[in-house]
């Protein structure tokens, strides 16, 4: 591999010694020069331990974190200043390569040659460099598109609890873009399962769509200062195609929570006093240094897609606050729609998108969406209703709505490619054209008359009709007071 310069404990004669060690934190005394905030020391046999400076306490004293494990480090043992801070390398050549933090090749494959290394420590664009035009980008997915569109060059974040569904949507979208568009994917494994690095590694390879990813990851195991760096590194390696190759950029996160609990460690670690539940009082500017770097720019666009652990599910937990106020698009995943079946497991009325305007989507687009959020809205306050009294009890206007409404529902569904294994559905891509006409046909009551499962997992809606065909045609329902009494119970489970 090509060693970085500012790496080798040659590039500079400054040498302290270690004074202590407490955990991952080291404090190293220097007789000459004190090392820079963000410089990177090298200390232990054969230099393995990598420390990045964090805090100058006095004249002669640093203290920094290390970014790998610290065993084998003892008091008194040199630590080298490399003159310079992490980098990360870029060029042509990382493109279908798997990093770790510190760029060395982690996917078995010839070592790097042909690339450049940059600090990971970079500034945000200038604002005269970005652009103020506002593109949707589309992503092949109903209840994204139609809904919370993101925006080309936005931040969107995927909000949800454990096990509804985040890592299946971004494997989705890389899956659809990546295939669909002449740009890069970078994915950023922040606090990952090795397991996960390697099914995603081993799907985008059979997919095809390898020469044009690069990932990058830090795994859970490893220490907080190495999950705390690793998206800044990914960040660096995006900045290069799009400031140098002029290509557009889909950065993937998963997980951004995972980043600010690391910060929240190093925090600890150093003796910072905790903030908010618990949390390091630096959290909005160390999420702001990192998300302000993501932007479009006159050279080309890096577009953002995040996946958001919320703690137990509680939006009001301070992570995801703070992460809300930088997304162009929130993308909520609900679990008592995953229960249901419904995936994506999107929640179309918690979901949001800025580019839901006249200005931007267009006026139909803009009409259908509201049409839709109004529809789904009146829908969820009439299931207490219906829950108490019965289907029977609502007015004929409401009963309309309600079958409006289930049928949206089970049309924002959508067979994926990447759970073809588990669901044996082909995947579908469906354009947002096909998406708007489905919804604005439903909203019209042309498929009054089908059952309700004709319309769930299926792409464009005119495959509706041959599944019903497929399945048996079904005579349409009488209406609830003409049932009898045990049918109208399950008025709602047309399934």
């Amino acid at each position: 591999m090509t060693e970085c310069p500012a790496e080798t404990p040659a590039a500079s004669a400054n040498v302290g010694e270690v004074v202590s060690v407490r955990g991952s934190v080291v404090d190293v005394r220097f007789g000459g020069t004190l090392p820079a905030i963000y410089t990177l020391l090298r200390a232990g046999d054969g230099d393995a331990v990598a420390i990045e400076v964090l805090a100058q306490l006095d004249a002669q004293h640093v203290r920094g974190i290390a970014l790998t494990p610290t065993q084998g480090l003892a008091r008194g043992m040199p630590v080298h200043d490399t003159g310079g801070p992490l980098q990360a390398p870029v060029g042509k050549a990382i493109l279908s390569r798997m990093f770790d933090v510190f760029g060395n090749a982690i996917d078995r494959e010839p070592v790097l040659a042909d690339v450049a290394w940059r600090s990971v420590h970079r500034p945000p664009p200038a604002l005269v460099r970005r652009s103020t035009k506002s593109e949707v980008f589309e992503t092949g997915i109903k209840a994204i598109d139609v809904l919370s569109p993101l925006e080309r060059g936005g931040k969107a974040g995927l909000f949800g609890g454990a096990g509804v569904g985040k890592t299946v949507l971004l494997t989705e979208m890389i899956h659809n873009m990546v295939g669909h568009q002449a740009g890069v994917s970078i994915f950023c494994g922040i606090g990952e399962r090795s397991r996960e690095g390697e099914e995603l590694h081993r799907e985008m390879k059979a997919a095809g769509v390898l020469p044009h990813m690069v990932m990058i990851f830090a795994q859970m195991n490893e220490p907080p200062g190495a999950r705390f760096r690793v998206g800044h590194a990914a960040l660096t390696m995006a900045e290069y195609f799009r400031d140098d190759e002029h290509r557009d950029v889909l950065l993937l996160v998963d997980n951004i929570f995972r980043f600010i609990q690391a910060g929240s460690e190093v925090s600890g670690l150093m003796g910072q006093m905790p903030s908010r539940l618990g949390y390091q009082p630096t959290m909005g500017t160390e999420l702001a240094a990192l998300q302000e770097r993501i932007a479009n720019t006159d050279s080309g666009a890096i577009t953002a897609i995040q996946a958001v652990y919320v703690p137990a599910d509680d939006f009001t937990d301070p992570a995801a606050v703070h992460t809300f106020s930088h997304l162009s698009a929130s993308i909520v995943l609900s679990r008592k729609r995953a229960s249901e079946g419904l995936f994506p497991a999107i929640d179309p009325l918690q979901s949001s998108s800025k580019m839901v305007t006249p200005g931007i989507v267009g006026e139909r687009h803009y009409a259908l969406a509201q049409a839709i959020r109004r529809t789904l809205a009146q829908y969820a306050e009439l299931k207490d209703i219906i829950a108490m009294l019965g289907l029977e009890q609502l007015s004929p206007d409401d009963r309309k709505v309600v079958a409006r409404a289930r049928r949206l529902e089970r049309f924002l569904t959508q067979p994926f490619f990447t759970t073809e294994q588990f669901t044996s559905l082909s995947g579908q891509l469906v354009s947002l054209q096909d998406a708007l006409d489905g919804c604005e046909r439903i909203l019209a009551d042309e498929f009054k008359d089908l059952p309700e499962s004709a319309l769930y997992m299926i792409g464009a809606v005119d495959e509706a009709t041959a599944k019903a065909k497929v399945h048996g045609a079904r005579k349409p329902q009488p209406a609830p007071e003409q049932q009898p009494a045990k049918e109208k119970a399950h008025a709602l489970d047309d399934a």
